[in-house]
């Protein structure tokens, strides 16, 4: 497959999960610049010159990898905002005007939506803990926006939820683009939420996932001024030319 780099920028995730079946070819004005590839049958196998590859800077890594507890003391010692993957630690810059209104706009859909229902949605700043098989240290994220069906079972003595989101949003910006589309992909998937959505400000676009049994039963794309539409609940539809301003 050949596609162009605004597109791969654009759909990253989407194109994470083809590599893992074909060769995907990056054009740049119709030059080849680079090649996504699984690596799978050769994990061992070193990266060559030209490969697609993320690095942490771009995520707002600050420091070295840290055990849970240092994430917990810097937490707590620190006005910022952090979220923990993988024993990386993100800062959590100041969202910009574009990503706060999609918020907003989704958040009084949601509430519309579940308004008498058992599930409700909430907004970030909300630390959600989830766990990786075999892994015994939690990640701690705070999407932009979930929708949780099972609050009174999974709140501790503390008021904190301890449960996994049903549904997850975030919306991207340039300096979570990466991170949202790759790291927390696999993360939500992996740790049992049910769908995530990830809306794109920047191309007027939602990508919606599906997962079932820890992999991506459905997938669905919608672009403005189209209707995004929830594979998990019934009724839940978003009109694009509402959240984009």
């Amino acid at each position: 497959m050949i596609v162009s780099s605004t597109e791969i920028q654009n759909n990253f995730g989407k194109y994470l999960m083809l590599a893992a079946k074909e060769e995907i070819i990056i054009t740049r004005n119709g030059t080849e610049i680079a090649r996504l590839q699984s690596i799978k049958n050769n994990p061992k196998a070193p990266l060559k010159e030209g490969t697609l590859k993320e690095s942490a800077e771009s995520y707002h890594f600050k420091g070295k990898k840290a055990s849970y507890e240092e994430f917990l003391k810097l937490a707590s010692d620190e006005k910022d905002r952090y979220e923990y993957i993988d024993g990386e630690i993100y800062l959590l810059a100041s969202p910009r005007t574009k990503h706060q209104y999609a918020v907003s706009e989704l958040l009084a859909i949601f509430h519309e939506r579940f308004r008498g229902d058992q599930c409700r949605p909430f907004v970030a700043p909300y630390d959600i803990r989830l766990k990786r098989k075999n892994r015994e240290e939690p990640n701690v994220v705070q999407p932009d926006l979930m929708v949780i069906c099972d609050l009174d079972d999974h709140l501790d003595e503390r008021d904190y939820y301890i449960g996994v989101p049903s549904l997850v949003v975030e919306v991207l910006s340039e300096s979570t683009r990466s991170k949202d589309m790759v790291k927390k992909l696999d993360l939500y998937m992996e740790s049992g939420v049910k769908e995530y959505w990830i809306v794109n400000p920047l191309n007027r676009e939602v990508v919606i996932y599906y997962f079932e049994k820890n992999e991506i039963k459905e997938t669905g794309t919608f672009k403005h001024p189209e209707m995004a539409k929830s594979f998990l609940i019934e009724g839940l539809l978003v009109e694009l030319d509402r959240i984009f301003k």
